[in-house]
């Protein structure tokens, strides 16, 4: 079968001669600065390392005041980062960390002057003690045209190396500071993603779907037919490139499995009598704004979208993959919990079939799993923190529900309902944060007895 490739086209919403202009002055600049910096650049070292020269270009960047000039440097910043080896970015992060840290001797006087005086002006200087001089680089690396991208590259691939380098830790909290201020949910725009956006962004939702694989054209066509929505959250600063997107299905009752959700051969009209919105996948695109809370927002905003543009819409469920469940089994003792017997077959690879027995108890031990084993004060599956955080409820459990490898090896096969209640959400967030309570029903809790 042949598959059908949508034609790339600019966004309606962006005149076509905008973009053009704003980046032929941008260009224009700097240019003009890359003339500046040549008149006044001393040659670099034949031998410097890439990272040493980067390293250098951001010390040039920091000692700068003309505009131009910066946003130059910025913008070779930029692409001397995209250029940097692999085995270069430990050298340029270490240099982050070490070489454009805080000074402490800077702090304990600018304390001092405020223990002695503590006025307004002395507080100030605190302020800007306490900063990090990399806070100050980010910032105005941000000025060039691909700044923000790059920032957000630079902690993804640092995020890759922190666990083992935690020396590193303060360069990721400044720049997850920075971002928690740049990807305020002020500046995000909603977008529906449809068969006639442009192509480079359904390329994008095919690639960065990590929920439920998208295989090919095909396949993503049919995850936005008339009974598919798909939404996304876009930035300013990363045009046609989304940050977070969630997929959903119209449908006449809670499903409790996915396959049905998937299939490419079906009906595709919207059902006049579906009073029921799945929202069976939730990406996060870009590793590098780990962290930073997208979903819980778009989720919100297309529950309200949707129920204005269909008032029949009566339930708002998710379907969703439970991904610490099978590894938890795998290393916890079930003694307590199951007989010895049932523990071992629990703990076999999942197969295309299950037994009764082993799927009832592999139900109840997920109830388990979500209701009683925390991180802390929170639940310990990843997804469960997100939607219990987000005001949802814990509706239902299905056994059986995905039996792709991935579900199997993960879920054990298993994926849950949970529920967005549009009268209790607040109700449900504010005792699951302050008093630690997961709002659960009645089904699920029995499922402990």
């Amino acid at each position: 079968m042949t598959e059908e490739i949508p034609n790339a086209q600019a966004p309606a919403e962006v005149p076509a001669g905008t973009i053009t202009s704003l980046g032929r002055t941008l260009s224009s600049v700097m240019d003009a600065g890359r003339e500046i910096l040549a008149r006044r650049r001393l040659p670099m070292p034949v031998k410097a390392s890439p990272a040493t020269r980067l390293v250098e270009l951001c010390r040039e960047l920091l000692d700068h005041r003309g505009e131009a000039s910066g946003l130059a440097l910025a913008s070779d910043i930029a692409q001397a980062y995209w250029q940097l080896p692999d085995t270069e970015r430990h050298a340029f992060f270490h240099s982050l960390a070490t070489d454009f840290e805080v000074d402490p001797q800077l702090v304990q006087n600018a304390a001092e002057l405020y223990r002695v005086e503590p006025n307004q002006e002395h507080l100030a200087a605190i302020s800007r003690a306490v900063e990090a001089p990399r806070q100050k680089l980010f910032r105005r690396i941000n000025m060039g045209p691909e700044g923000t991208a790059t920032l957000v590259a630079m902690r993804g691939h640092l995020l890759q190396t922190l666990r083992a380098n935690p020396l590193l830790k303060g360069v990721d909290l400044d720049l997850k500071h920075l971002f928690i201020s740049w990807f305020n949910k002020g500046f995000l725009e909603m977008r529906r993603i449809d068969w006639s956006s442009p192509a480079n962004v359904l390329e994008k939702i095919i690639d960065y779907e990590a929920v439920h694989e998208i295989n090919g054209w095909n396949d993503l066509r049919s995850r936005l037919r008339e009974d598919r929505r798909c939404f996304a959250f876009f930035h300013p600063a990363l045009a046609n490139d989304p940050l977070v997107f969630v997929e959903i299905a119209f449908t006449e009752e809670v499903p409790g499995a996915l396959a049905p959700l998937l299939q490419q051969e079906r009906d595709t009209t919207l059902d006049p009598k579906a009073n029921t919105v799945v929202f069976y996948s939730i990406s996060n695109c870009h590793p590098g704004l780990a962290g930073i809370s997208f979903g819980n927002f778009l989720i919100k905003n297309v529950v309200q979208e949707l129920k204005t543009e269909m008032p029949n819409l009566k339930t708002f469920v998710t379907l969703s993959p439970v991904p610490g469940f099978r590894k938890w089994l795998l290393a916890t003792d079930l003694q307590q919990l199951v007989s010895p017997e049932l523990e071992a077959r629990v703990k076999e690879p999942m197969g295309k079939v299950v037994a009764t027995e082993v799927y009832d108890a592999l139900v109840r031990l997920c109830a388990y799993y979500l209701l009683e084993v925390k991180s802390g004060d929170l639940p310990k599956d990843p997804v469960a923190r997100f939607h219990l955080g987000n005001g949802a409820r814990l509706h239902r459990i299905h056994g059986a529900a995905d039996l792709s490898d991935k579900g199997r090896k993960q879920s054990a096969g298993i994926m849950v309902n949970y529920l967005y209640d549009l009268d209790k959400i607040e109700e449900y967030h504010e005792t699951y944060f302050d008093e630690g309570v997961i709002s659960a029903s009645r089904i699920v809790k029995r499922l402990l007895d």
